[in-house]
C-alpha cells in the first residue's frame, strides 16, 4: 500500500478503510478442510486449542463466505493500522508545517 506523506490524505484513505468494515455476512476466523468421506470441517482456535467442526455440505458455501469476510476484514484493519501509524508519525512534521505558517 503506498501511503502519502500529508496528513488529509492519510485521513481521507484511512477513513475510506474504515466505511469498508461492515461485515456483509458473520465473519468466520476458521479454515476449511474437506474430509476423506467427502464432507467438510472447519479448523480454528478456541482457548488455545486447536479445534475442528463439521460443516454439513449444504452450509460449505456460506461457510466460505464468512471465512473470506474474515481475511477481508482482516486485511482492512491492517491498512488502517498502518495508516494510523503513518498519521501519528507525521503528526510533528504537520505541527512544524503549521507552526511556520503562522
Amino acid at each position: 500500500m503506498n501511503i502519502p506523506r500529508h496528513p488529509t490524505l492519510i485521513r481521507r484513505m484511512r477513513d475510506a478503510r474504515i466505511k469498508k468494515i461492515p461485515p456483509a455476512c458473520p465473519p468466520l476466523a476458521a479454515s476449511l478442510g474437506r474430509q476423506r468421506s467427502g464432507g467438510y470441517h472447519v479448523t480454528l482456535k478456541q482457548d488455545g486449542k486447536t479445534r475442528t467442526v463439521y460443516v454439513p455440505r449444504d452450509l460449505k458455501e456460506e461457510v466460505e463466505a464468512s471465512i473470506r469476510e474474515h481475511r477481508r476484514i482482516k486485511r482492512l484493519l491492517g491498512e488502517i493500522t498502518q495508516l494510523q501509524l503513518a498519521l501519528i508519525r507525521s503528526h510533528k512534521t504537520d505541527q512544524a508545517r503549521r507552526g511556520a505558517r503562522a
